[in-house]
């Protein structure tokens, strides 16, 4: 049932985006007035067609679900001469090179506003998304130095409010990358009601190289994590040997405190065969508990454990949005992930990135399936990232793929005259066994995250 499932998933994904990015090319090719002969969802042998429309243009399902295509009118495809006068205006290579760019180009930007649509729906609809609220600060971190502490809840940044780790993240980035200080307005809980401050953190020696990484760690800010309460406790655990009960609040391990249920659990990975000391309280009662973790391997490390639950969910909140501003945070969505998709590719030519984050179609199956499992939020947000991660990939500047067309136009329009075929048979060749190479790697990569 799960395989099937999956499978389903991955049909709906993949066939849902090829044919929105079909549509792309086969709308602007009908307004730019060129003759559409095939619509067809999927490569190779086609199993099901049917046609109609005033062209006649035949409507197709082929055997090979990875791709798709629209045939046009091609005079290098096919002998004009027993066409009528007004079929040979409406041949693709006889049009100008700027229509034929809005044609090639319609594709991958139907991605992106498929990608945008679905972020603008989430974000009307509510996303749940971790809540502004920091986890203990750590020492030596600027925004220790700066006065954070941890449990604060932060309101805005630089006077923008923000509901959401997302929205903190960005508003921290725009600040970092303008070289300004950002204003942290925040909110704490104390015993005495709540309190409200201004914390101001500089941000001018953060490195271009750590603005790509995970600056706001580097800062010192983490998502807040619940208190280390024990949930359930495995019969013949560590845990339950040692006197653990569900319930317990976890306070200090040997004599340091415990801020949360991640660092509790950080805590005993770190502890194969040690005993600690764990202080605490259960039902409004001190108590001490002498436990030792037993070791195991996980993915060839030795880790602690003691067969206990602690909840470890940041706190959420669903932030909706108003129609604007959804469409807005649904723009910034898309810009972002294909600029940090691009940046990637960058890293993997360069070698600064290994070539094992390149997935293929087993990975986005498996992913697929996992998404709808998880619910509709989950599986339409996997999607309008695979629809972003499409319309990147159709514009790389390789033969075969919309941004290889792209590249020749441009050429045209700086030469004033286009590409020699002998240089386009030439240049296709090398973009075929480019993306069979990017395919074998894919599906190495794939089958080797199974096995592992």
């Amino acid at each position: 049932m799960m395989l099937l499932q999956t499978l389903l998933a991955f049909i709906v994904v993949l066939g849902t985006l090829i044919t929105i990015h079909e549509l792309g090319h086969y709308l602007v090719a009908r307004a730019c007035g060129v003759k559409v002969l095939r619509f067809s969802v999927g490569m190779g042998k086609v199993i099901y067609s049917r046609r109609f429309g005033p062209d006649q243009t035949e409507w197709a399902i082929s055997i090979l679900p990875l791709g798709g295509y629209v045939k046009m009118l091609d005079a290098r495809e096919q002998d004009l001469g027993t066409l009528s006068p007004e079929d040979r205006t409406r041949e693709f290579t006889t049009q100008s090179v700027w229509k034929r760019i809005a044609i090639v180009a319609a594709g991958p930007i139907a991605n992106f506003l498929l990608a945008i649509a679905l972020f603008t729906g989430l974000y009307v609809y509510g996303i749940p998304e971790p809540s502004t609220r920091l986890r203990a600060v750590a020492e030596q971190t600027a925004a220790y130095q700066a006065g954070l502490r941890g449990g604060e809840l932060v309101t805005a940044i630089n006077g923008k409010p923000v509901q959401v780790w997302s929205e903190l993240r960005w508003e921290m980035l725009q600040a970092a990358l303008s070289k300004q200080p950002a204003r942290l307005d925040v909110e704490q809980v104390t015993p005495t009601g709540k309190t409200l401050a201004t914390i101001r953190l500089p941000l001018d020696a953060l490195s271009d190289a750590e603005l790509e990484q995970d600056f706001i760690d580097k800062l010192g800010l983490q998502i807040g994590r619940p208190s280390a309460v024990i949930g359930t406790v495995a019969q013949g655990g560590a845990g339950a040997r040692a006197g653990l009960r569900e319930g317990d609040t976890i306070l200090d391990i040997d004599g340091r405190p415990i801020a949360d249920g991640l660092a509790l659990v950080e805590r005993v990975r770190a502890s194969a065969g040690k005993t600690l000391t764990l202080r605490g309280k259960r039902a409004g009662e001190d108590i001490t508990v002498a436990v030792t973790p037993e070791s195991t391997v996980q993915n060839g490390q030795t880790i602690g454990r003691i067969q206990v639950g602690v909840n470890m969910a940041p706190e959420m909140v669903i932030a909706s949005e108003a129609l604007p501003r959804a469409m807005l945070r649904g723009v910034e969505k898309t810009w972002d992930t294909s600029v940090m998709s691009i940046k990637m590719l960058g890293k993997m030519i360069v070698g600064e990135a290994s070539l094992k984050n390149i997935t293929g179609p087993i990975t986005i199956a498996d992913y697929a399936g996992k998404t709808a499992r998880a619910g509709v939020i989950s599986f339409i947000s996997f999607m309008a990232l695979i629809s972003i991660s499409l319309g990147v990939m159709n514009l790389l500047p390789i033969p075969v793929l919309d941004g290889g067309l792209l590249l020749y136009y441009s050429l045209e329009v700086l030469t004033g005259r286009p590409v020699s075929e002998r240089f386009g048979e030439i240049a296709q060749r090398a973009g075929i066994g480019i993306l069979m190479t990017l395919m074998l790697v894919a599906v190495f990569n794939d089958i080797s995250r199974l096995l592992s």
